[in-house]
């Protein structure tokens, strides 16, 4: 048995599949169907439809399942934990395909719960959290509702039937995938629920599909003898990838905590790209200016976190658009690159995108959601260290806990009473 798992952007991708890669299994996360995954026994594609209309989404996604599901093999529909992007649309162009949906999209290690089918976040609606307020403003957050406007028959799973007899469960989940149900939302508030979820599920004979975000994924990751197919176990050595780059794309508050840390513990040289500079590209008065600092701090072996401003225009539908051209500031100087963190996944995408890497061979999780990659297909030679992770995501310490992953360095146990360390005690040799 094989899986394939379809996402709406490149660090969901990533922060799905990395589960499998963590558990031991060949995974590989790529950006079109046409690359290259080798032998990969987990194959995670990013379809890239955050920002199209629901349509186009629908349809792309469908695409994507026709062109890479291989025989036997399993589907995983990963979304966003708080509904970002057209899932339900996707879920939807699949459904005819791939049979009933189970859909889960709590993530509890992460503070992403779900309860009377509603998505908590941290205990709170959904509704209520900044992410939701920038991206969605008025819109519901209701699971049922989302679903059913995307054309599907919903039905609601319980806690207190998922925590039940096991047996009856299953009786029960085979009943709803033998009615005209198309999608059962499942509650679900401990990890113990996601493995009772994927275990029941994973039995079922009839055609079904898994909508879940990373939460869900790790517990299918677990199941003993699932996934068949090549193995492949992160070496002992880690290499240093020196200099490291963090694209930060991301205006989430999140983000902006994670910058400061790094910032703090390491002494990193910090750059805020003017959206305007992105907007126009190389037309731009200063961009040749702004493309020759990133230059002269990469071309001296320094580590550089480069990160796009806001302004008074500043609209989150322009996210991709800014993030091509913060990658096309790059990609004269990316040679000199070592070892890339891209937190947004279509900041991750623009920067793979412009420097032609297709496809990653994902090696270990750096922490909950945070991968570690190579691409497939060398660089001009090499194969350069790459840690995505979403915007809003991760704790304070996920961008330093990336950075010392990619300068093979150990965290000063000074931290611990909040003082601030050299760099240079980390090994860090810019």
């Amino acid at each position: 048995m094989t899986l394939l798992i379809i996402a709406d952007d490149l660090s969901g991708a990533a922060d799905c599949a990395i589960a499998f890669a963590s558990a031991g299994h060949n995974t590989v996360v790529t950006l079109d169907a046409t690359h290259d995954t080798g032998d990969a026994s987990v194959v995670a594609i990013d379809t890239d439809t955050r920002r199209l209309s629901g349509a186009q989404a629908g349809q792309r996604t469908l695409e994507a399942y026709q062109s890479l599901l291989a025989p036997g093999q399993k589907l995983y529909k990963k979304i966003d934990s708080t509904l970002r992007g057209n899932w339900a649309a996707e879920v939807a162009a699949l459904q005819a395909r791939a049979g009933l949906a189970i859909i889960a999209p709590a993530f509890p290690t992460t503070g992403r719960t779900t309860v009377d089918g509603q998505v908590l976040v941290n205990g709170l609606a959904l509704e209520t959290t900044e992410t939701w307020k920038l991206e969605h403003a008025d819109r519901s957050a209701d699971l049922t509702l989302m679903l059913e406007s995307a054309g599907l028959r919903v039905a609601r799973l319980t806690l207190s039937v998922l925590r039940g007899d096991v047996a009856a469960l299953a009786r029960h989940i085979g009943e709803v995938a033998n009615s005209e149900t198309q999608a059962l939302i499942v509650d679900a508030v401990t990890t113990e629920d996601l493995k009772i979820l994927s275990v029941v599920t994973s039995q079922l004979e009839q055609a079904m599909f898994w909508v879940g975000s990373g939460g869900l994924a790790r517990e299918i990751a677990l199941l003993p003898g699932f996934i068949s197919g090549a193995s492949l176990h992160a070496p002992g050595e880690h290499e240093k990838y020196a200099p490291t780059l963090v694209l930060v794309g991301s205006l989430s508050g999140i983000s902006e905590r994670q910058c400061a840390m790094l910032k703090e513990r390491t002494g990193i040289n910090d750059l805020v790209v003017p959206p305007p500079v992105l907007r126009q590209g190389k037309k731009h008065v200063d961009w040749e200016r702004w493309e020759a600092q990133i230059g002269e701090c990469l071309n001296q072996g320094d580590d550089l976190l480069l990160r796009i401003g806001r302004d008074e225009a500043f609209d989150p539908a322009e996210g991709a658009h800014l993030s091509t051209g913060l990658a096309a500031l790059v990609r004269s100087n990316f040679a000199q690159v070592g070892g890339v963190i891209a937190t947004g996944g279509e900041t991750a995408r623009a920067m793979l995108s412009a420097v032609g890497i297709g496809s990653l061979q994902l090696i270990c999780e750096v922490e909950a959601g945070v991968a570690f990659g190579r691409p497939i297909t060398p660089l001009a030679g090499r194969r350069p260290g790459v840690v995505t992770k979403a915007g809003a995501f991760g704790t304070e310490h996920a961008l330093y806990a990336a950075w010392l992953h990619l300068n093979n360095a150990i965290e000063s146990a000074q931290y611990g009473a909040g003082t601030v360390t050299n760099p240079a005690l980390l090994g860090k040799t810019s």
